[in-house]
């Protein structure tokens, strides 16, 4: 079962998940709040669309914009609306 970690932290965790370009997709449900933060970050991809990012934070410390998602995708990527991935340090396994 795939799982996000940072800093010693579970973020997500879940037997369904997505995987598009090599990055796990995890549902809304499978992520511990507790530890996002909404980013004022977007970018853009041309078959998926416009994506949103989170801060994480666990401990005190701070991962910005380590998590991203669509919240609106293009048709082309409607399996992985507001599914979530990560980068930036995050360990997905």
């Amino acid at each position: 079962m795939p799982k996000a970690v940072w800093n010693g932290a579970v973020l997500a965790e879940s037997e369904t998940h997505e995987v598009v370009e090599g990055n796990v997709y995890f549902p809304p449900e499978a992520l511990n709040r507790d530890y996002f933060k909404d980013s004022d970050k977007h970018t853009y991809c041309g078959w998926k669309g416009e994506a949103s990012y989170y801060n994480v934070e666990v401990d005190g410390e701070l991962n910005a914009d380590a998590a991203w998602y669509y919240p609106d995708p293009l048709e082309a990527a409607a399996n992985i609306k507001d599914h979530i991935a990560f980068w930036r340090g995050v360990e997905v396994s």
